[in-house]
């Protein structure tokens, strides 16, 4: 009997003194689990088929870098690049052509518009000895001409209609010209056009200014087309033109 009461009072003894901690230890928070990156990254990319990079939990994105998952299949190609386009160099005016006062002393009375063909300069009688001066583009051998005319018209961005004489001899050399053609950049024309008494001769711009300065037209006065612009605001149509 003895030995059975010691035996119970032994059990309530041990019972006692570990029943306290160890209730304690059974509701409180357990510590998290670390799991190494180098273990857990591996079976986190497996998971993720899609290529790219795949998102880890916030403990794990903390400590590694994120990684970008192996793409076996992928070809990379190298970039080729496309050729330059090559650029065409057009001639560049020779500045003396460009707009300028000058010294003039000439018989003309202010207002007129003197153009000597041989020198390819365009002169806008001023007062008091000057004159602006413009360079310009001219008759072409055989298509020289002199004389004195009247600005009897005047038009912004001009309609161009070949006279059937110039369309049958640029026929006769391979070019084909239409027979009307509206203003724009494209017209040979430019952006303005004073036309010359009863003539099929005007003073115009062109598309193409790096002619000026030559011996280039059927008979017509070029210009760039900045500078018809501007002559085109200082003279009203009446004024007087003087080919030499």
């Amino acid at each position: 009997m003895k030995r059975v009461l010691f035996s119970v009072l032994g059990a309530v003894a041990v019972f006692a003194a570990v029943t306290p901690s160890a209730a304690g230890d059974r509701y409180a928070d357990r510590p998290p689990v670390m799991v190494s990156p180098d273990l857990s990254a591996p079976w986190v990319l497996q998971l993720g088929r899609a290529p790219g990079i795949v998102r880890q939990n916030r403990q794990v994105v903390q400590q590694q870098p994120r990684l970008r998952a192996a793409q076996p299949d992928r070809v990379q190609t190298a970039t080729v690049q496309a050729p330059a386009k090559r650029m065409v160099m057009r001639p560049q005016i020779n500045p003396i052509y460009l707009p300028q006062e000058v010294a003039y002393d000439g018989p003309q009375k202010p207002g007129t518009i003197v153009i000597d063909t041989t020198q390819n300069f365009l002169f806008l009688v001023e007062k008091n000895g000057k004159a602006r001066r413009y360079g310009v583009g001219t008759g072409k051998p055989g298509f020289e001409w002199s004389g004195t005319h009247k600005i009897t018209n005047k038009r912004e961005w001009p309609d161009w209609r070949p006279p059937a004489e110039m369309i049958k001899r640029e026929a006769a050399k391979g070019r084909y010209l239409p027979t009307y053609l509206a203003g724009g950049m494209e017209n040979p024309l430019g952006a303005r056009a004073l036309y010359l008494g009863t003539t099929e001769y005007r003073i115009h711009g062109t598309n193409q200014p790096w002619t000026i300065g030559g011996a280039v037209s059927s008979g017509c006065i070029r210009m760039r087309n900045e500078d018809v612009v501007d002559l085109y605001e200082r003279v009203n149509v009446g004024t007087t033109v003087e080919v030499i």
